[in-house]
């Protein structure tokens, strides 16, 4: 459960924020005042902080550096009118996280807060290795060796000052990694600041990170402090950074070179102590022999390079982390199961996870919406995950019916061949004809040459959802 406080002394302003975010996962606390606010929040200590730059007992400034001074990583979203405008750039540069100026839009409030929340969540919540899970925390979990690997380089480098490149397709938990690195380093009582280069368009992206002056461009009515200037003393995690423009690129190298930029439109040298961890789920040589992302950066960001296997490669870890989500998430979604069935995870294991840990753990939250009892069994999952592992099953044991698949099947103790043989070449079949009909049980049955009680018993007795392939 996230928590947001809201400091206005507007009551409209107040109940518009409750009507608004007040949910099952969020909790909006208010306060009329100054002091309000400050005892709500050394009390309760909410996630993210809306504050007005006007209130009735102190400053919103001087309300902001005293909370500051009790728990400096809290996002801080300040509203403001034209004639604060100042006030709330200077706000920035103290390092909150933003400002809105009245009348607050609502769709932009929601972009504001969900960033601000993410934020919140990876400086607050230092992730778990290995032998430490807890469901309280985020975790880095697995076992196999080359997580134990990425334990070792986290261990190296984050008690060192230096430059960190992530490797790893996307949802192999690169983020966590960073979290991990910063709340390990001598950093970590320092600013957090990300950016996800990939989802900023090319014209934003060297604003939000710099910063621009008044009439930079035309929309910039107002100077704006970017990222790397609030990370001052701190860490900035740059999340796909090959995706960054070339002459973003070339502004970012000058920052790891001598630790000073330009704000956008501005001509005076800024100079700043931040830590640089970068990430992508490109292959930045390819990149760079197509003359996309360029050789300096390329050094100057892998002084350090970790590379986060891809789930189908982490042997023996899809098990304990699916046993990992569904304790984190049990209780959450009011359930009450406690172990995954072998024909569960059989199908899990089956599956190719092109979005990795990720796609895993929104997996086990799906098939929790659905679940009853307390076990997770193959049909609380989605659809998807249970037609694509039995196809793959269904083609990999049909294929084996080869002499080396029965040799290994009797060295493996088996006593019911045929019924393994027999129920392997029907679930190929059945599927194959069930996809030709688009689901239609009455042309299947027709296909086959079987009764549709005799096919429903079989699809029952596979596992087989037959509406799964309709159109």
């Amino acid at each position: 459960m996230q928590s947001l406080l809201v400091i206005d002394d507007e009551v409209s302003i107040l109940r518009a924020f409750e009507r608004a975010f007040e949910s099952d996962t969020t909790t909006v606390l208010t306060a009329k005042t100054g002091a309000e606010g400050e005892q709500i929040f050394q009390d309760l200590k909410p996630d993210v902080v809306v504050i007005d730059l006007s209130l009735p007992d102190i400053s919103g400034l001087e309300c902001f550096k005293r909370l500051r001074t009790m728990d400096p990583r809290v996002p801080v979203i300040f509203i403001t009118g034209h004639g604060t405008v100042e006030t709330a750039i200077e706000a920035t540069k103290l390092g909150a996280y933003d400002y809105l100026f009245k009348p607050l839009e609502l769709d932009e409030i929601r972009n504001v807060l969900d960033k601000a929340f993410n934020l919140s969540r990876m400086i607050r919540i230092q992730p778990l290795l290995a032998g430490e899970e807890d469901t309280v925390a985020d975790a880095i979990v697995g076992r196999c060796r080359a997580m134990k690997e990425v334990y070792k380089a986290i261990g190296r480098v984050a008690a060192q000052n230096l430059t960190v490149l992530l490797l790893g397709e996307s949802g192999t938990g690169k983020e966590v990694v960073a979290q991990a690195i910063y709340h390990h380093s001598e950093r970590a009582k320092g600013p957090f600041q990300a950016i996800n280069c990939a989802a900023i368009p090319d014209a934003l992206l060297e604003s939000e990170m710099f910063g621009h002056e008044k009439g930079a461009f035309t929309d910039a009515q107002r100077q704006r402090i970017g990222k790397l200037e609030q990370a001052d003393g701190g860490t900035l995690f740059l999340d796909e950074v090959g995706d960054m423009s070339p002459m973003t690129q070339a502004k970012l190298l000058r920052v790891l070179q001598d630790n000073s930029f330009e704000r956008v439109g501005g001509n005076t040298a800024i100079k700043v102590n931040v830590r640089i961890i970068a990430a992508t789920n490109h292959d930045l040589k390819k990149l760079i022999s197509e003359g996309l992302f360029r050789l300096d950066l390329f050094y100057r960001l892998s002084v350090v390079s970790i590379h986060l296997p891809p789930l189908r490669e982490r042997e023996g870890d899809l098990e304990i982390l699916s046993e990992y989500f569904l304790r984190k998430y049990s209780k959450e979604f009011g359930q009450d199961i406690r172990a995954i069935a072998p024909e569960t995870l059989k199908l899990l294991e089956a599956y190719h996870w092109p979005g990795n840990v990720r796609e895993l753990e929104s997996v086990i939250k799906q098939s929790l919406l659905t679940a009853r009892g307390n076990i997770l069994l193959p049909e609380f999952l989605p659809h998807l995950v249970i037609e694509e592992s039995l196809s793959v099953l269904g083609e990999t044991e049909c294929e084996t019916l080869s002499e080396g698949y029965i040799a290994q099947r009797i060295a493996a103790g088996s006593n019911q061949l045929h019924a393994e043989a027999i129920a392997a070449i029907e679930h190929k079949l059945l599927t194959q004809v069930l996809k030709h009909t688009s689901g239609n049980q009455l042309k299947a049955s027709s296909i086959l040459g079987i009764s549709r009680v005799t096919l429903r018993s079989k699809l029952k007795s596979l596992g087989i959802d037959a509406s799964s392939f309709s159109n």
